[in-house]
């Protein structure tokens, strides 16, 4: 979210239809997790990793996916957040790679503006976060020039008394006191888990950021790694910045991608433009801390394996709900 005030992601789950896969070989297809041993362990290490090879994106909610429908910030005031935006397209360099669209789009002010927001199921806390994304410096159709921001996330819901977020959020055409295209990072925690809260604090959440500024079009591997008490963020095996002294996440985190417009920074245009990002997959495992090569050569056993989702996660019991469904 951005550095200086607090966004609040609204929720609310997609309708699905799962394929139904008729023997035991067919686990690792469309929307089957790996097997679980009768003690109700999984029978791999726990990792969570989706290749977004859906017929359907509604077949997304039956592996734990949810998107968000109801309004209320972050972007513009009025503005809504539906499915409209979801889809599955073809990659841009690899001919025969699906991977999951996410859009936004706007006509310069709130009525006009439909903003993207998925979430996978909050369980996840320490290990290794990762995704190949491809950011966009322009607008698939429309004039250039709004303060879009595509993200790559993990939160709690705003009201979690140990709230919690981890973030990275690209902005193309700048934002937030910077002019120019900036990727930014950012780790959230409650105010006093890092230092007193002052008598007149507007939010009731504190941060630190990094960036990088210059353009990031194109692919590009995202990982942020949560251990020892603290988060360290790459892009493309670069680091962007180390968050520590009370910033790592305290609960459950939800692994989250949206799009949506910075309200400071819109065209005066009423011309409606489209901005998207999209998502070759997301990686998770708890507990571990990899790196970029690593994680890359994880996801590439399990593509040559024909493997296109892993959950091996365990689930919480009693389930946490998702920054989607709130």
């Amino acid at each position: 979210m951005n550095p200086t005030q607090i966004l609040i992601h609204g929720r609310r789950p997609i309708l699905t239809v799962l394929l139904l896969l008729a023997t035991a070989g067919c686990q690792q297809q469309l929307g089957v997790p790996e097997s679980v041993d009768p003690g109700g362990e999984p029978s791999e290490a726990h990792v969570f990793f989706d290749d977004f090879s859906y017929i359907d994106p509604d077949d997304m909610s039956d592996n734990g996916w949810s998107v968000r429908t109801v309004a209320g910030i972050p972007g513009m005031a009025g503005s809504t957040w539906g499915t409209e935006g979801i889809s599955l397209v073809q990659h841009t360099e690899e001919p025969g790679n699906q991977t999951l669209q996410l859009t936004a789009s706007t006509g310069g002010d709130g009525p006009s503006t439909e903003q993207t927001q998925i979430c996978h199921e909050r369980k996840y806390l320490e290990g290794t976060y990762a995704a190949r994304v491809r950011f966009s410096d322009e607008p698939t159709y429309g004039p250039d020039g709004d303060h879009i921001v595509e993200t790559f996330f993990s939160i709690t819901p705003e009201s979690e008394p140990k709230f919690s977020e981890i973030d990275f959020e690209y902005l193309p055409n700048g934002g937030w006191g910077i002019d120019e295209s900036t990727l930014w990072v950012t780790s959230w925690a409650p105010w006093g888990a890092v230092r007193e809260k002052p008598i007149d604090a507007e939010w009731d959440q504190d941060n630190t950021s990094s960036n990088l500024k210059g353009s990031f079009v194109g692919w590009h591997t995202l990982v942020a790694r949560v251990a020892d008490d603290s988060v360290s963020y790459f892009v493309d095996d670069q680091l962007i910045g180390t968050h520590s002294n009370g910033y790592a996440p305290r609960a459950p985190l939800s692994i989250n991608f949206n799009m949506w417009f910075d309200p400071d920074g819109l065209l005066e245009s009423k011309t409606t433009r489209q901005y998207a990002e999209q998502i070759d997959w997301v990686y998770h495992a708890v507990d571990a801390v990899l790196s970029t090569q690593d994680i890359e050569e994880k996801v590439a056993d399990l593509r040559s394996s024909s493997i296109v989702f892993r959950d091996t996660v365990p689930a919480l019991d009693p389930a946490l709900p998702s920054p989607c469904d709130l």
